[in-house]
């Protein structure tokens, strides 16, 4: 295995040999290795000279493994360091306790170089794109709350116009939206774009290393089985074995590796499933690759959407766990941009989580009188258009409110938290890319709901060009503005 960059590994064990055999196979493997045989010394070590990733046996004098990965995950300065444990220890008790504590992944004494080599490279592998990810989103962050404040200071502009000219001409109102319907576009276009190649590129990142490991570990499954075979084909054969393997069978417990050995390659078989499925909710969710309208399964769509806002369903504290109601209809392929309408349900989803988050912020006592439940129904209406349906049970929306609530840069979100284009946005694609209507049911105190309307079939769609049009470069926004800034 060929490591394309060096990176620092750390071995705390207080085993000699458990040392030099780790050293000795990851420097063949290309990789720079220090060691300490102590918790106390692989602190201070740690301390001065961070490395990439910590190899951390359980059993060791002085402070144990689980005291040394806890303290290196208190401190901010090593907390970002993965840890896998080292550890002969079966007992799933002591393993859920290691990765409770922060550890990423175990290491079954005795150690198999080539398990133990592909789990290191994994664990580097998504340490660096974490680390690329973290970067990426504080880049993202910065690019959100520059257009934040120019949408602010948009916003009041366009208040203090609205006092200016109010005795202006049509001409002049006119302007003033065409300019903000432009910016809308503009904002969309490169927040899909992002959002679409990100997902897109982590999706084909993670995916070709986990077909590598998926593909091997059938392989890998029934060379065991056949090894496992043959041990007992020779145990029938010659039941009373020499001293010297009597000895290796009782040091490696070879009753215990047959049926131990099985299960953890059906583990890793489970858990790279689980990452492929992940994967394809990535992609199901982009559709980076279909700009053009092709027929889709819009329940993928809805459950990729949900497969990356999951973690806002969860229970957190002061917050109970959101109920999902999946409530699907039998329902047909749709033509539509899949991208594009992921997104509406995207924002559409955002809003009802939001909504149900401030009315569990307000009353204290929410989770004690009702659970928090979104409920999404699909149907076929009128037998050439669906129907999707998202629903909360949060405290809904006034009628002046819903009145409002498709208009650009309106929002009812404290300052910095909403821009007041999400759902505008939402209707500008489902109406006038699709051809479908957006509208919100509603009553104070009883929940909100967004219903959804598209044709199965994109047969006479109102002209797309609003969404690609070339005057929406910076120098056609300029233009449009210039009768503004001369009116001023």
């Amino acid at each position: 295995m060929q490591n394309p960059e060096t990176n620092l590994i750390l071995i705390v064990d207080d085993t000699p040999t458990n040392l030099e055999v780790l050293s000795e196979a990851l420097t063949d493997a290309g990789f720079d290795v220090a060691v300490a045989t102590s918790g106390e010394s692989a602190i201070k070590q740690v301390e001065y000279e961070p490395p990439e990733l910590i190899l951390l046996d359980v059993m060791m004098p002085g402070i144990d493994g689980f005291e040394t990965c806890y303290r290196l995950k208190t401190n901010p300065k090593t907390q970002h360091i993965p840890i896998i444990f080292m550890t002969a220890l079966a007992d799933t008790v002591d393993k859920v306790k290691g990765l409770s504590l922060g550890a990423v992944d175990y290491i079954t004494k005795p150690f198999q170089q080539a398990e133990a080599l592909a789990r290191i490279q994994i664990h580097l592998k998504l340490q660096n794109v974490t680390l690329a990810l973290e970067k990426q989103n504080v880049r993202l962050q910065q690019e959100i709350q520059e257009r934040v404040s120019a949408e602010l200071a948009l916003q009041k502009l366009t208040q203090e116009l609205e006092q200016r000219v109010a005795d202006r001409t049509k001409e002049l109102s006119q302007a003033l939206q065409d300019l903000q319907k432009a910016q809308v576009k503009l904002i969309q276009s490169e927040k899909l774009a992002t959002l679409g190649q990100l997902v897109a590129g982590v999706a084909h990142e993670i995916n070709n290393p986990v077909n590598f490991i998926h593909g091997n570990l059938q392989h890998a499954s029934c060379y065991i089985e056949d090894l496992l075979e043959l041990i007992n084909l020779y145990q029938t054969q010659f039941p009373n074995s020499n001293p010297e393997i009597a000895k290796k069978s009782k040091e490696i417990d070879l009753e215990f590796l047959r049926l131990d050995l099985p299960k953890i390659i059906s583990s890793m078989a489970i858990g790279t499933q689980r990452i492929q499925e992940i994967v394809q909710s990535f992609r199901n969710f982009s559709r980076h690759d279909e700009a053009e309208v092709k027929k889709v399964n819009i329940h993928d769509g809805l459950n990729s959407t949900l497969m990356l806002i999951d973690h806002r369903l969860k229970a957190k504290p002061g917050y109970p766990a959101i109920q999902l109601i999946k409530d699907y209809g039998n329902l047909p392929a749709v033509e539509c941009f899949a991208g594009k309408m992921n997104q509406v349900f995207m924002n559409v989803l955002s809003n009802a989580i939001d909504a149900l988050e401030e009315l569990m912020g307000n009353e204290q006592s929410f989770e004690n009188s009702i659970s928090p439940i979104i409920r999404i129904h699909t149907e076929v209406v009128a037998s050439d258009r669906i129907m999707i349906r998202i629903a909360d049970n949060g405290p809904g929306i006034t009628e002046i409110v819903q009145k409002r609530v498709f208009d650009p840069f309106f929002t009812t979100k404290p300052a910095g938290k909403g821009t007041g284009l999400g759902m505008s946005i939402s209707h500008q694609i489902v109406v006038e890319k699709h051809g479908g209507s957006l509208y919100c049911v509603s009553c104070p105190g009883n929940g909100a709901e967004f219903v959804i309307e598209i044709p199965i079939k994109q047969e006479n769609l109102p002209d797309p060009s609003w969404w690609e049009s070339p005057d929406l470069s910076e120098k056609s926004m300029e233009d449009q503005a210039s009768p503004l800034i001369a009116q001023i």
